[in-house]
């Protein structure tokens, strides 16, 4: 035993004693694919983003009644492309293969997600490009390791970090959009997937560059809130107030999309049924509702812009979140994370109409970290990645109010898969 001691501090010596050298880790193969599945990633983003831009432009010069057979005809070529080409799945199923598959992700239907989901958010359907993103980029990647003989937590590793270079490409936040791939994979435990962390930072940094590059987007916040007042300890208690209240609308979320999902589960009719008559009533709702149209990228603009009474408020919320609600039960394709931003933010402006003298910015980002914490059980990268998209200076009531929504959210996530139980299928 002491021998053994003895040859071990030796050997410490003289690696101590070594001349200086420049890590291996960094010229190593592992960390170029890390690169690789970056750059693929912002590629295949950017590319994304082109095409759906230029789809929104066209779309948005719908308006009036033709909004209903526009999405109800995008639902419907929606669901005959996924008839023909197959079923993308959902989010549940990327977070059940990369907890219980190993990390193997399949990009057999690649193609038929990315077409159906520009169809599905360039009509106007309140879900977001992230979901599809992080799908195909995470798919990709699996794709790539296992062509290059990636095998076992190398494997898993790089599909996590595909999947951030999908997210941090979106929302333009490296830092965030890593965690928030690690995040999602487990509604308790971050550290389950710890060893992924500096890969999917290193993958995020690389997407985030090119996805720049392709699309000239510029950096900074996406969205200018009203610059607040000094910071207050106050804010903090405040921002846990604010966390009460988004975490209470995350439950009416959840609740809404369970009973959605039952009733769709009922329907014996092919997808583009289903998806066809779910975009006539998206258009209802579009055309008396203009602003709960779309997934709330830009209508989260207006709305601070804007100047509304407490009665349209309410009725924004109550059709936002249903209009949510059924577009990702009903088989249309996207990701609730922005659109749950804009319920969020809505409910903070709505807070302040009625009680003007709350601070308006602290408000309505509290609330669209409670309640997308409470939804995806993601309370970290949610507060970073808010601080991120707002440019909001004090980033501590965020994550007061995000670790609030967290903690208040239901026991069943609503992404069932996040659960330790192999096979788990949502509501």
């Amino acid at each position: 035993m002491r021998f053994q001691t003895g040859r071990r501090a030796i050997q410490l010596r003289r690696q101590a004693s070594a001349p200086l050298r420049f890590n291996p880790f960094v010229f190593s193969r592992t960390f170029f694919l890390w690169v690789l599945v970056g750059l693929v990633g912002g590629i295949i983003a950017g590319a994304y983003w082109l095409v759906l831009a230029q789809l929104l432009r066209v779309t948005a010069l719908v308006t009036g009644w033709w909004v209903v057979p526009l999405m109800g005809g995008a639902g419907l070529l929606a669901g005959l492309i996924i008839h023909r080409l197959g079923d993308p799945g959902e989010m549940s199923l990327l977070v059940n293969n990369i907890r219980f598959r190993g990390g193997r992700l399949e990009p057999k239907n690649n193609l038929s997600m990315v077409l159906s989901s520009l169809l599905c958010i360039a009509s106007g359907g309140s879900a977001g490009p992230e979901a599809p993103l992080v799908q195909v980029t995470g798919s990709t990647a699996s794709w790539l390791a296992q062509k290059l003989r990636v095998r076992g937590e190398g494997l898993r590793t790089l599909s996590i970090a595909g999947m951030a270079a999908g997210f941090t490409a979106l929302f333009g936040a490296p830092l965030g959009g890593g965690l928030f791939a690690l995040e999602i994979l487990h509604h308790k435990h971050l550290s389950e997937y710890f060893q992924a962390l500096i890969p999917a930072f290193v993958a995020s940094c690389a997407s985030f560059i090119i996805f720049i590059l392709i699309t000239r987007i510029g950096i900074g916040p996406i969205w200018h809130f009203p610059v607040s007042g000094t910071p207050q300890l106050t804010d903090a208690f405040y921002a846990v107030g604010y966390g009460v209240v988004g975490a209470a609308v995350g439950w009416l979320f959840i609740a809404t999309v369970r009973q959605l999902r039952q009733g769709f589960g009922r329907l014996a009719v092919p997808i583009y049924v289903k998806m066809g008559g779910a975009g006539l009533l998206l258009g209802l709702l579009a055309y008396y509702v203009p602003l709960a149209r779309y997934f709330g990228h830009e209508e989260l603009a207006e709305l601070l812009e804007g100047h509304f009474t407490v009665a349209f408020l309410l009725t924004l919320l109550v059709v936002k979140i249903v209009a949510i609600a059924l577009t990702v039960t009903s088989g249309w394709r996207g990701g609730f994370i922005i659109p749950l931003f804009f319920v969020g933010a809505t409910v903070g402006l709505l807070i302040h109409t009625v009680f003007p003298s709350q601070n308006l910015p602290l408000a309505m980002i509290c609330c669209m970290a409670a309640l997308n914490a409470c939804a995806t059980r993601t309370p970290i990268s949610t507060a970073i990645l808010l601080a991120t998209l707002t440019g909001f200076q004090q980033p501590i009531p965020i994550l007061f109010a995000s670790l609030t929504g967290f903690f208040l959210a239901p026991k069943t996530p609503l992404i069932n898969a996040q659960l330790a139980v192999p096979g788990a299928h949502d509501d």
